[in-house]
């Protein structure tokens, strides 16, 4: 049984993170030298993808975020994901590719790419359902 009741559906996916990258963060180590030493963690670019969204720039925003969701779109493809089904918020691991994705959608929004904030949100949706209001997008 998924995490989501789903019987049949595909089992979650449970993205291993990156330890180092995250305690960096954590402890305000600036998110350019961050992804800079970790370029294949989402969390690193989901996180300059907010600063520049709380800075107003959309664009660079919409760069950032997109970079962190193909990073963890690799890495949950290498982790069994078929383009579809759970990938838990609680689990810390994934954080970093759902936060990439709800500031690719944020940032989408903001530049007038309507059908790439739709995109995104399904996506959330798809990957937990309460995934869009932990990034306050609901």
């Amino acid at each position: 049984m998924t995490s989501f009741g789903d019987l049949l559906g595909p089992q979650p996916v449970y993205l291993p993170g990156d330890e180092e990258a995250e305690s960096q963060l954590l402890n305000h180590v600036d998110p350019e030298q961050v992804a800079g030493a970790h370029p294949s963690a989402s969390i690193a670019w989901a996180a300059l993808a907010e600063r520049a969204l709380d800075n107003g720039q959309n664009v660079t925003a919409y760069a950032f975020a997109r970079t962190g969701y193909h990073r963890g779109l690799d890495q949950l493809r290498r982790h069994g994901w078929k383009g579809f089904g759970p990938v838990p918020w609680s689990h810390e691991g994934n954080q970093g590719f759902l936060r990439a994705v709800g500031a690719l959608a944020r940032a989408a929004q903001g530049i007038g790419e309507n059908e790439e904030y739709a995109r995104c949100l399904d996506l959330l949706e798809d990957c937990d359902p309460r995934a869009a209001g932990h990034l306050g997008l609901d």
